[in-house]
């Protein structure tokens, strides 16, 4: 019987541990997300400064074009995402289904000429548009005439020219570097540390106020709050083991590249090492 026992107990103690680990639950693959930003190939016009976008449908920039799809596509996205609002809550880019080569020689946008193009070329059946803007009843996510109207009230324009200042040569030396530069070129710039209108822009307006006025620190915080949308939309497509590709507009890169570093479940892929390459081939 004390042989039964001893035998009994030794089986448990082996069985145990391997038991015990089969039942853990096995952690969910990571969500890769890379964040392209881009300036607006289209020129819509619409920021405070705008980049004026050489004809990206020339066979020079197509070419070019084709060659930073072939390398973002080695990242292997599983899923696109845009800078559209989205017409249904799937999310899902109903413009994608007529998408055909011959419409990169029509539509300028960087949607159509980087997200459907690498889309079409993986054969994925659908892009994500996860864009948001104030609907009624909701804030302005960037009030920035309330920030023009106190600087100019309390004697702070100077501080919002001198930001605008260096914003503006930013672009427009970005304008002139498009005779000489490649497409890859101009994407590893503005994805670069030293974009013109990086997050520095931002907060150099949080001085625009005093203790009970703070409008630059409300813009900011409506940056945010906008960003923070975009990216809990995406999540709601987001599945794991997902390699995401965001086709976005540079000025949200830093914070869609935040939510992608520090929300649980997710990581941030660096676009400049794949740009780097088609770069190198023009």
């Amino acid at each position: 019987m004390m042989r039964f026992q001893a035998l009994l107990m030794a089986v448990s103690l082996i069985a145990g541990p391997g038991a015990a680990a089969a039942q853990r639950r096995t952690p969910p693959a990571p969500i890769d997300v890379m964040v392209l930003g881009t300036w607006h190939f289209a020129n819509h016009n619409l920021d405070v400064h705008n980049v004026v976008s050489e004809d990206v449908r020339s066979d020079r920039r197509q070419h070019e074009l084709q060659l930073v799809a072939d390398v973002l596509e080695t990242f292997r996205p599983t899923k696109i995402v845009i800078e559209k609002i989205a017409t249904k809550a799937d999310l899902i880019d109903q413009d994608f289904g007529s998408f055909t080569p011959a419409s990169l020689r029509e539509d300028r946008s960087e949607r159509v000429q980087i997200g459907y193009r690498v889309a079409h070329d993986l054969g994925l059946k659908h892009v994500y548009a996860v864009n948001e803007q104030p609907s009624d009843g909701e804030p302005d996510y960037f009030p920035y005439g309330k920030v023009q109207d106190y600087a100019k009230a309390h004697g702070q324009s100077p501080v919002l020219d001198a930001l605008n200042a260096r914003t503006a040569a930013g672009v427009e030396n970005f304008g002139k570097q498009q005779g000489s530069s490649s497409i890859a070129e101009l994407l590893l710039q503005i994805n670069g540390p030293t974009y013109f209108g990086g997050i520095e822009s931002y907060y150099g307006m949080l001085a625009i106020g005093d203790t009970e006025q703070q409008p630059g620190a409300e813009l900011n915080a409506m940056w945010y709050l906008r960003n923070a949308k975009i990216f809990a939309k995406l999540m709601t497509v987001a599945e794991p083991g997902d390699r995401i590709l965001i086709v976005y507009g540079a000025g949200h890169a830093y914070w869609l590249r935040h939510f992608a570093s520090e929300t649980p479940g997710f990581r941030n892929v660096d676009p400049r090492p794949y740009l780097s390459r088609a770069a190198a081939k023009q």
